[in-house]
């Protein structure tokens, strides 16, 4: 029991730890892409890094007022779990099908003329415009309700609105990179909750 206890320990830890820095690392690069291109993707990554190891730092001298309470287990809180990281997986199953590395870093954002990017619009990207970022807030929730520290459940709920956030302004952008073709996407595309059936090029 104690391992147990000590591994949703650490699972909470790394909600709060990494899921924050992770969103708002997205947040002070879209708004400022310009400015970013300018450096290149390795100094945006290198001056980043320094605010991002600053703030997993203070969490781990802090980590015990930030994770509050723990809230034990339940059978429910387990099972919550296993659903959420089992769609999580499934959704990432499907997105590395078709978003490399390289996107997932952002280089595209970063350095257009080295990574012009292309528009994705098969697979899952023919039934939901961001599926990483469903993907990344199902798991976090799952490690969350595995977990089930207050302070964990409290940073899932304080980075919705951060998520929604980063995806108005990574839109932003692909409006400006694809134009006609991105709108004519979003028409087709929900933002967050899958289609049924997906987008086919034409409909």
């Amino acid at each position: 029991m104690k391992t147990f206890n000590l591994v949703r320990h650490i699972m909470a830890f790394v909600v709060l730890a990494c899921y924050p820095p992770a969103i708002l690392l997205w947040v002070a690069i879209h708004p400022f892409a310009q400015f970013w291109r300018k450096m290149g993707p390795g100094w945006t990554y290198a001056l980043l890094a320094i605010p991002v190891a600053g703030y997993m730092i203070g969490a781990w001298f802090f980590r015990g007022t930030l994770l509050g309470r723990d809230l034990g287990t339940s059978v429910i809180a387990l099972t919550m779990a296993a659903l959420c990281i089992a769609a999580g997986a499934l959704l990432n199953r499907q997105r590395r099908k078709l978003l490399d590395f390289g996107t997932l870093s952002g280089l595209p954002e970063l350095s257009r003329k080295r990574y012009p990017g292309k528009l994705l619009k098969e697979g899952i990207y023919g039934r939901i415009r961001h599926p990483r970022y469903v993907e990344v807030l199902l798991i976090t929730c799952g490690y969350a309700f595995f977990a089930n520290y207050l302070g964990a459940y409290l940073v899932v709920l304080l980075s919705i609105p951060l998520v929604y956030l980063v995806t108005l302004f990574e839109e932003r952008e692909l409006r400006e990179r694809f134009g006609a073709a991105y709108e004519e996407y979003c028409r087709c595309v929900p933002r967050f909750v899958p289609k049924r059936k997906p987008r086919h090029d034409g409909d």
